[in-house]
């Protein structure tokens, strides 16, 4: 094993981890005073319930050995056979243990992105089985279909399969599509279309998520050489072109440029790179990061979803959903044949990463939305559980009604 891939990983795992609470502050200021604390505790429990079940079964469903593509058998259960000093499971420059730990993060951050969907009006409580089973029924299996040895990372066309080198299906299709479910399922919040509540909190938390995408996406090559070293460029790219082209966009329709706009541009084109980091050039990061930050201040600047009567409070599917799905097709256009191995994207005349990627995308939306659907539907039956908080704690807000603490001295900004 080698020791600078060790040191690597090892600190794109702690980059990746600390996205999390850069997510925690990013959605926390976007919501009312009052819900603050109940917005952070989405994303800060996810460390926690994430991690046990991913250890437990999580892993082994998503990397076991594969069960007809669908799904990893359980060998790995509770880590078993999982070692801190072998690398035999994976055959990487790394031991198994850290592969696990790594994969963990993102197990982690994916079911959080949910939560911006439906702050404000989500009880906690449900929210916590909502996780565990989320986590085990559509991440884990997605996850093995793409990464773990399953039937969408076995496409082929032209001889080029699929590329999502950091998780566009995995992650960001996967998470948007159950956000809109459950917009849809637990419906529209008392008292819509506040304004952020913490600007400084939103921008931060941009900045955390835009650091630690560097461990997300360049730590996705599991190894310290020089596609690392590619995605750790593009990745910056994609993220500032997309910044200035929803700044320029807003300026050009408002006459100002905002800096809730700004920070969201840049999450957009960090979005959209996911997939592609380990395959574009920086010329295609400039066409993904700027076709990113056009689609996706769109979508938020003529409320598509809100105009259908789904309030996708934190505009979950716009930027994670719109952009993952950009980002996954552009790949399959813009692909460099030096870091595939192939002849490249569409635009050298090659379409089979695109069509791979394509049907990864269609299946992802569509598995995710069904299962997610009827998990969100179930738990909203059950008595005594459901999806909401009654219109009393809504009102009070859920920082006091469901967690007993105020996120700031008084009542707060609201």
């Amino acid at each position: 094993m080698d020791s600078g891939s060790i040191a690597w990983m090892m600190t794109a795992t702690l980059l990746v981890l600390f996205m999390t609470p850069g997510l925690a502050f990013f959605y926390g200021g976007l919501v009312r005073g009052r819900n603050v604390v109940s917005t952070l505790m989405y994303s800060f429990i996810a460390m926690g319930v994430a991690s046990i079940v991913w250890v437990l079964w999580g892993y082994t469903i998503a990397f076991g050995p594969t069960q007809s593509g669908i799904f990893g058998g359980l060998d790995f259960i509770g880590l078993s056979g999982i070692r801190f000093d072998s690398n035999e499971v994976h055959g990487l420059d790394i031991p198994d243990l850290l592969m696990v730990g790594f994969q963990m993060t993102f197990a982690i951050i994916t079911p959080a992105l949910i939560t911006g969907a439906f702050v404000e009006r989500f009880k906690f409580t449900t929210y916590l089985i909502f996780l565990v089973l989320w986590i085990t029924l559509v991440y884990a299996p997605v996850c093995h279909w793409v990464w773990g040895g399953g039937w969408i990372g076995d496409l082929s066309f032209n001889d080029s399969g699929p590329l999502d080198f950091a998780g566009g299906t995995v992650v960001h299709i996967n998470a948007a599509v159950a956000a809109v479910a459950a917009a849809i399922l637990v419906g529209k919040r008392r008292l819509p279309g506040v304004e952020p509540h913490h600007v400084p909190f939103v921008v931060l938390g941009a900045a955390i998520l835009w650091i630690g995408w560097f461990g997300f996406n360049a730590g996705s090559e599991l190894a310290a050489d020089e596609v690392a070293v590619s995605a750790f460029f593009v990745t910056n790219l994609a993220a500032a072109t997309a910044a200035v082209t929803w700044g320029l966009l807003a300026y050009i329709h408002t006459g100002r440029m905002s800096a809730v706009g700004v920070a969201t541009g840049a999450v957009a084109g960090l979005v959209a790179i996911t997939p592609a980091a380990g395959a574009v050039g920086p010329m295609g990061a400039l066409a993904l990061g700027f076709g990113a930050g056009l689609i996706c201040h769109y979508a938020v600047y003529f409320e598509v979803l809100h105009k259908i009567g789904i309030d996708d409070s934190l505009e979950v599917f716009a930027v994670h959903g719109l952009a993952g799905i950009w980002g996954a097709l552009a790949v399959g256009i813009f692909a460099w044949g030096d870091l595939t191995g192939t002849s490249g994207g569409l635009i050298n005349g090659n379409a089979g990463h695109l069509i791979a990627n394509f049907i990864a995308v269609i299946a992802t939306i569509a598995y995710s939305g069904i299962a997610s659907f009827v998990i969100l539907f179930v738990l909203d039956k059950i008595p005594g559980l459901g999806l909401r908080v009654s219109d009393t704690q809504e009102n009070m807000g859920l920082d006091i009604s469901l967690h007993g603490e105020h996120g700031y001295v008084g009542d707060g900004a609201d």
